[in-house]
């Protein structure tokens, strides 16, 4: 899911440079933009920045545990074939 503070920064932003003669559109300008930017990041499969760091972090754990795994198994491919030299 998107953050909403930042949809309404970006359209608050947008709002912002609406030059002062048009001041009137502004509001209905930045709740438009709010909806399009909404409706867009909706359909998107977007995760949160938390979400990402988690999925990181989860990534990170497993990749020392496969690499531990691959050390055991090398390991033992060595003392199979130490036990066949002999």
């Amino acid at each position: 899911m998107f953050d909403t503070k930042t949809i309404d920064d970006i359209a608050n932003r947008l709002a912002g440079v609406i030059p002062p003669g048009f001041s009137h559109i502004k509001d209905d300008m930045e709740k438009n933009v709010h909806a399009i930017l909404q409706s867009g990041f909706s359909k998107l499969d977007l995760v949160s920045r938390e979400e990402f760091e988690v999925q990181k972090l989860v990534l990170a754990k497993t990749r020392s545990k496969l690499e531990d795994l691959e050390k055991r198994v090398a390991e033992m491919e060595q003392q199979l074939v130490s036990k066949e030299d002999q």
